[in-house]
């Protein structure tokens, strides 16, 4: 569980900047100078190697053309422009020779450094100095790169990404401007109150038509409970919600359609979210629980005289819990995350909607938070469910 844990936490970290490119110029635009990009990536700490690196790049080199300055001695230099003045620290640039010209921030005094050696040119700006124009000497390469100091070699994204996630730290929200575990608490509740229910009664309801098929397979009421589940499965999901809404919410007024501001709100959706799913449960639990009816120990309950019910409540549903156990267990992940169909068609404010609102706001640290999550918990349910195994059947161990 440990290597894979990690394993998710790498790949999702990367996939993330991989395929969102750079958080400061989804939220802040195109349009946005190299001065505000460099503030939003130093405010969220994204001013830093992604995995690892004592340098990385910064955005103060200027996109505008350089212009080419009269000759100083027996080199010709170049200014480079810089979009925003540099703040105290080590840089390396891709050049020989490099003038630098600095203005101390308390007093305003201006001062110049010439700096030669081979490329690339290390250079430091002191405690309380800024650079704020740049001079090349010599050839220019065809781009000129500037490069900051890290603190250390691990001194990363991902190294402080997973500090943060340790100490439950999921980073700021771009979007509320809030820490991200106050904007998934907001929607954690009425998440739960939709998803627990749903799951509780789905289960409960499909385990007991498997039973009452498994019990009278064959017959008129096993082939009506396969018809119908048949029939659950057919419906879309969708026909499902707008059917419920229109029906029985829109032309009958049993159930309000919009909104979550009391339990009365959410008995349309769960009963959808029941009804919907009813269909594949019930053919699931039925075959799970069919596997145990032929078996050889259910013969000799019966010949021991034991009652139909009891046989298949005490021997055989227990017998069966491994698959059905496995198979609920897949869900129950998906109870955090919530569901987005039924919250966005209901107006209910849970972790779907949450999700959803991020996705379109480009809020990458709440997007990305959702997934870490939802990755943890399968994770843990999977070894819960493990667990379970040995506490069912006593020829299982845990080795």
């Amino acid at each position: 569980m440990v290597p894979t844990t990690l394993g998710v936490l790498v790949l999702t970290f990367l996939l993330f900047h991989v395929v969102g490119g750079s958080p400061a110029e989804v939220v802040l635009g195109k349009n946005a100078t190299a001065e505000s990009l460099a503030a939003f990536d130093a405010r969220y700490g994204y001013d830093k190697p992604l995995l690892c690196g004592n340098w990385n790049a910064v955005r103060a080199l200027g996109l505008t053309p350089r212009e080419r300055l009269v000759q100083r001695g027996d080199s010709d230099f170049h200014r480079v422009p810089i979009a925003y003045s540099l703040s105290a620290g080590t840089y390396r640039v891709t050049a020989g020779r490099v003038l630098l010209g600095l203005s101390e921030n308390a007093t305003g005094l201006t001062d110049e450094a010439m700096l030669d050696g081979p490329a690339p040119l290390t250079f430091s700006v002191r405690e309380g100095w800024k650079a704020v124009t740049l001079e090349v000497g010599g050839a220019l390469p065809p781009e000129i790169r500037l490069e900051k100091r890290t603190g250390g070699y691990f001194d990363s994204q991902f190294v402080h990404y997973s500090r943060a996630l340790l100490t439950g730290d999921f980073g700021i929200s771009t979007e509320y401007n809030l820490p991200v575990m106050r904007v998934l608490k907001s929607g954690v509740g009425p998440s739960l109150a939709l998803t627990v229910p749903i799951l509780l009664g789905g289960t409960l309801i499909g385990v007991m038509l498997g039973l009452l098929c498994a019990a009278w397979r064959g017959g008129l009421a096993d082939k009506a409970v396969l018809i119908l589940s048949t029939v659950l499965m057919s419906v879309n999901y969708v026909v499902w919600v707008l059917a419920g809404q229109f029906l029985l919410a829109f032309k009958l007024r049993l159930f309000p359609i919009w909104g979550f501001e009391s339990a009365a709100y959410l008995v349309l959706p769960v009963l959808i979210g029941i009804v919907s799913g009813l269909g594949r449960d019930v053919r699931f639990f039925r075959a799970a629980i069919l596997d145990e009816v032929y078996k050889p120990y259910v013969r000799t309950a019966q010949a021991k005289g034991l009652s139909g019910c009891r046989i298949m409540v005490r021997h055989v549903l227990r017998n069966s819990l491994i698959p059905i156990v496995t198979y609920v267990s897949l869900s129950i992940p998906f109870l955090f995350t919530g569901s987005l169909m039924l919250e966005s068609f209901f107006g209910i404010p849970g972790l779907g909607n949450v999700s959803l609102n991020a996705i379109h706001s480009s809020d990458m640290a709440v997007v990305r938070a959702v997934v870490i999550i939802g990755a943890l918990l399968y994770q843990g349910v999977n070894l819960l469910t493990d667990l379970c195994y040995a506490w069912l059947d006593p020829r299982v161990r845990l080795g």
